[in-house]
């Protein structure tokens, strides 16, 4: 299968900017005092302090920020304890996991009582999101888009306070684990 992450890796930053930053930082409620993994984060373009993802080329691109660290991981089985990570961001990176709902529970499970998780997607009910979904499958991207409703449902069998905000074409469905 090809890589396209790893085709985008030395050139990704330069292409595709984060859309929101200021938006993803309030709705995080960042700064805290602990600690922040970036799941699917890629070149580590938005992450602060611990950057997960699949993609070693990816990894290697992050590798030369200050303070990151970087770890190889899939979604879908994350190499950190229970209840590790205060704040959990997933930045246009969902959509292109293999397992959607095994990346929702582990999200879940590595995040600590109190903590957020807020998950940054194109909103498929947007026209042009429709057209970027289609050109990757085009692109035989394997990507699998969601609405942020099917998202948030993800996590309704959870003790969870769910919301969802829109800006544009962007979605971020916002998880807060109850104490």
């Amino acid at each position: 299968m090809l890589d396209h992450f790893a085709i985008l890796a030395p050139f990704y930053e330069q292409l595709i900017k984060p859309k929101r930053p200021d938006q993803l930082l309030h709705l995080t409620k960042l700064p805290t005092t602990g600690l922040l993994l970036d799941v699917g984060g890629g070149t580590g373009r938005v992450t602060q302090v611990v950057l997960a993802d699949l993609s070693v080329e990816m990894l290697q691109q992050a590798s030369s920020k200050n303070g990151l660290i970087s770890v190889g991981s899939a979604s879908e089985s994350l190499p950190f304890a229970s209840g590790y990570f205060d704040r959990i961001i997933m930045v246009d990176a969902l959509h292109h996991v293999y397992d959607q709902a095994q990346t929702a529970s582990e999200l879940w499970r590595v995040l600590k009582p109190g903590g957020r998780l807020v998950i940054e997607e194109p909103d498929l009910v947007k026209g042009a999101v429709k057209l970027v979904a289609l050109a990757e499958k085009l692109a035989l991207m394997r990507s699998h888009f969601l609405t942020p409703q099917e998202i948030a449902a993800m996590f309704a069998s959870y003790d969870a306070g769910t919301q969802i905000e829109r800006h544009g074409v962007i979605s971020w469905v916002i998880i807060d684990k109850k104490t």
